[in-house]
Order: C-alpha cells, then sequence, then structure tokens
C-alpha cells in the first residue's frame, strides 16, 4: 500500500508546458486585477481633488489612468494568447491519444488478417469447389449403373415391401401404380311413373318371386277362402 501510493507520477515536457502557461495566465488575471483596483481608486482621489479646487493634480490622475486603461488592454491581449496556446498543447495530447489508440488498432488489426493468409483461403476454397465436383461425379456415376430392368426390379422390390409392412388400404393409398374406378359424373335417370294396373301386376310378381318355392305350393292347393253365393229359392 505505501509503495503505491508514494509511486511518483511520470510528468512530460508537454505537462510542464502546459502547466507553466497556466501560471503565466494566472499571473496575468492577478495583474488585471491589481491595475483595475487602483484606477478605482485614482478616480476617487481625482474627484476628491476636484472638489478640492486642485484642478491639476486631478488632470495628472487621470492622464494615469488612460496609461492604466491601456496596460489592460495589453494584458488582456496577453491573456488571451496564453488562453489559445494552453488550449493547443491540451489539444494535441488528445489528438496524441487518438493517434496512439489508432496506431494500436492498426497493429491489432495487421494481428488478425496475419491470421488469415489470402492464399490459405483461396487454396481451402478451391479444395472444397473440386470436393463437391467429385461427389457430383461420384453421384452421377451410381445413379447410371442401373438399367431400366434394374430400376424396375427395385419398384418391385420397394411394393413388395410395403404389402409385408402396410395394412391393405395403406398400401393402395400409398401405391401409385393402383388404379381406382372413376367416379361417374353423369345425372342418374329417374324411372317414369307406372300406370295404376301395370303397378299393380309388377307389385304381384315381385312378392310371388320373393315367396319360396314350398310356400308357393301350398298357396296353390289350398281351397278357395272366397265365399259362394248360395242361389235364394223363390217361394
Amino acid at each position: 500500500m505505501g509503495g503505491w501510493f508514494s509511486r511518483k507520477s511520470r510528468v512530460t515536457d508537454h505537462d510542464r508546458a502546459v502547466l507553466q502557461l497556466k501560471k503565466q495566465r494566472d499571473q496575468l488575471h492577478q495583474y488585471q486585477q491589481r491595475i483595475k483596483s487602483l484606477m478605482d481608486k485614482e478616480r476617487e482621489m481625482a474627484r476628491s481633488l476636484l472638489s478640492e479646487g486642485k484642478k491639476d493634480r486631478a488632470r495628472l490622475l487621470l492622464r494615469k489612468k488612460r496609461c492604466q486603461e491601456n496596460l489592460l488592454v495589453r494584458a488582456q491581449a496577453q491573456m488571451d494568447k496564453v488562453e489559445e496556446l494552453t488550449h493547443d498543447l491540451e489539444f494535441s495530447q488528445v489528438q496524441k491519444e487518438v493517434v496512439d489508440s489508432l496506431k494500436v488498432g492498426n497493429d491489432a488489426l495487421k494481428q488478425a488478417n496475419a491470421l488469415f493468409n489470402i492464399e490459405e483461403i483461396e487454396k481451402i476454397m478451391e479444395e472444397t469447389e473440386e470436393g463437391i465436383e467429385k461427389q457430383r461425379e461420384i453421384d452421377a456415376l451410381l445413379s447410371g449403373t442401373l438399367s431400366k430392368e434394374d430400376e424396375e426390379d427395385a419398384e418391385r422390390d420397394l411394393a413388395a415391401l410395403l404389402t409385408t409392412t402396410l395394412p391393405e388400404e395403406d398400401f393402395i393409398e400409398n401405391d401409385p401404380t393402383t388404379v381406382l374406378p372413376e367416379v361417374p359424373t353423369d345425372k342418374l335417370q329417374t324411372p317414369e311413373p307406372l300406370p295404376a294396373e301395370q303397378a299393380v301386376e309388377v307389385e304381384k310378381d315381385r312378392r310371388g318371386s320373393s315367396l319360396s318355392p314350398k310356400t308357393k305350393e301350398k298357396k296353390r292347393s289350398s281351397p278357395s277362402k272366397k265365399a259362394e253365393k248360395i242361389p235364394v229359392i223363390a217361394s
């Protein structure tokens, strides 16, 4: 801890120059304050002399006041130059720090670019393109070695696998070779109504055809249930 606080900071020539200019500026400012204070006192003295009738001495003090005003103007000009030079020095320090930062950044960028050699990158890209082209050639050769018969055999093998692994419905849906009947698009024709007598005959025939042979035979052998007409004897 003691070594940390006792370590002296590095003071450069630039820092000394800026410090000297600031001291000079403060001295000029103090000189202006003294001149202004003296001018105020001599103005009061000239006013007192005029009231006492001492006009010559009052005139002398006023002439001295004019000289002091010229000194104030010159001191202000000097102080302006000192201020400008101080700002220039401080700004030059800022510029130096900016340049140093740019230099450090440039060095870091050069080191980063050194890791990426242009020739090596181009070589890698060429090798990548060659690998892609070679793979395309291999794919083309493999696809070209199969004949039409081989392709058909492969399709049949696929269909056989589908029949053994998928239900029949899924197989029909997934098999592109399955031909399904087309849905009829024609309108259904409505049959024309039959006459009443013909409709009765058709209904009888339909009912008769629906009976079993035994029922038909029994019906033929059974006597008619119609009531016979009894003749009326006249008295």
